[in-house]
């Protein structure tokens, strides 16, 4: 058997503490049921974050989205993917405007691509992110889902992905 010269890893599921006990190489096993929902600033739109890594960018959540919830104005740095469980999401702007991703089926987009999405209905669907997407505000500001300064938090990151041809 070999091992792994890799670092440990730096990604991490918020609110599971126990975790925090586990070698460096074990699997992490998520109960995604005793996750809390957190809402976001959008409104009717809440996630559960499966895992996230500040290091790398990498993001996977839990998305759910009320009846009529949008997500405004704003570009996926690098690919975005979504697999919709339930309901659907329509691009509300963007070159896709109107394309609708149903129950089942699975989206994918390339980086530097730019919409608004919403579900008229409500949807639930599973989000991966290599970078945090970039929101744009009505101000000019530039700003991750939380709301933060993109540039600050995720420029250096991106530089660094987009160096390493990731």
């Amino acid at each position: 058997m070999t091992t792994s010269t890799l670092a440990p890893t730096t990604a991490i599921t918020p609110n599971v503490p126990a975790h925090a006990a586990l070698g460096s190489l074990a699997s992490r096993l998520v109960d995604v049921d005793a996750l809390p929902w957190q809402a976001t600033r959008f409104a009717g739109i809440q996630i559960k974050t499966l895992i996230f890594d500040r290091a790398s960018g990498l993001a996977t959540s839990l998305m759910r989205m009320a009846p009529g919830s949008s997500l405004p104005d704003h570009e996926h740095v690098l690919i975005e993917q979504t697999w919709v469980l339930e309901g659907h999401l329509v691009d509300r702007s963007g070159p896709d405007e109107g394309i609708e991703c149903k129950a089942g089926q699975f989206i994918w987009r390339p980086a530097g691509s730019r919409h608004s999405a919403w579900s008229p209905n409500g949807g639930l669907m599973i989000a991966i992110f290599q970078i945090p997407n970039k929101f744009f505000g009505e101000d000019g500001a530039e700003t991750d889902m939380a709301g933060s300064d993109w540039e600050a938090l995720w420029g250096g990151v991106h530089r660094e992905r987009v160096a390493a041809g990731a």
